[in-house]
């Protein structure tokens, strides 16, 4: 039979049946054959029952989108079947400008829209925080200003007719979003680690939420970083975007945009086309690729 993962344990996962007879859902305990463990919230999967609530993943159908992360050891899946990545970001504690950028580079990758949402705004002196993402605003991403503890509605109409996902480092407030959204649900809150100025993690697996009948919510565990060892450096170049009308014009074929001389990308730097801080962290990010492949 069909089902949906929408929890993934490690090892273990959550299949949503639909049960004709009942005219319900059903949860199943699912475990994969073999040595299979790289499925992810989202995937359709078929199972066949060894229990009354427990079963075997047989088989998974093909994916329309896939979200992971990955270094130089391992990889790891946060979503599939997704149409939307919301990237959580705070005013309180200060969030990793590096992180948004690679989040926003695995969205583009991808080919999954990226929405970045800027929570606690209610709390005070949130100026700076609202300042530095004017950049991506003038890049073309969406971004909006929350305050979810006092009032969720300014997301809903972004979260319809979509399967989207939220990530985000730990204590941005993506399980206090979902309280708003889904206030019977009772997902665990963090409490924020002021002297750390980060936050602790409270989800330790992906969960799906059903919001509405073609409106779903991935909740992904908090993350510290996001490996990008799966891009080749083309895909790198490209998932920034503001690069793309420039591309190709560099002198050199292979121009790694470092250092070269008449690169498009740095010229377009030096006459304010493009952030100077976007091109360090695209340099960053490409350094790590290289090296990455020398291992």
């Amino acid at each position: 039979m069909l089902g949906l993962v929408v929890a993934a344990y490690g090892k273990r996962y959550e299949v949503e049946i639909c049960d004709v007879e009942l005219n319900n859902k059903q949860r199943i305990s699912c475990v994969t054959r073999g040595k299979k463990t790289d499925l992810a919230c989202g995937d359709i999967v078929t199972i066949k029952l060894t229990d009354k609530a427990e079963g075997v993943v047989e088989s998974s159908q093909p994916r329309k989108s896939l979200l992971y992360r990955s270094n130089v050891i391992k990889s790891k899946t946060l979503a599939s079947n997704v149409t939307q990545i919301i990237i959580v970001l705070a005013t309180q504690p200060s969030f990793y400008e590096a992180l948004l950028n690679r989040c926003l580079v695995a969205a583009e990758a991808a080919q999954i829209k990226p929405l970045i949402v800027l929570n606690k705004c209610d709390l005070g002196d949130a100026d700076d925080a609202k300042n530095k993402l004017k950049l991506y605003q003038n890049l073309g991403y969406q971004v909006l200003h929350l305050s979810a503890k006092q009032d969720i509605a300014a997301l809903r109409p972004y979260l319809a007719q979509h399967q989207s996902v939220l990530v985000g480092q730990s204590g941005m407030g993506k399980s206090t979003i979902i309280n708003a959204l889904l206030p019977d649900q009772n997902v665990r809150t963090q409490m924020m680690s002021e002297a750390l100025d980060s936050g602790k993690h409270t989800t330790t697996a992906a969960h799906l939420y059903h919001l509405d009948d073609s409106s779903s919510l991935i909740d992904s565990p908090g993350l510290q970083e996001f490996g990008l060892n799966h891009l080749s450096q083309q895909d790198l170049e490209l998932a920034f975007i503001e690069f793309r009308p420039y591309l190709g014009n560099c002198r050199f074929n292979n121009c790694k945009h470092s250092h070269e001389p008449d690169c498009a990308v740095i010229n377009a730097v030096s006459i304010g086309k493009i952030s100077a801080n976007r091109l360090a962290i695209y340099q960053a990010i490409s350094i790590e690729l290289m090296h990455n492949l020398q291992q």
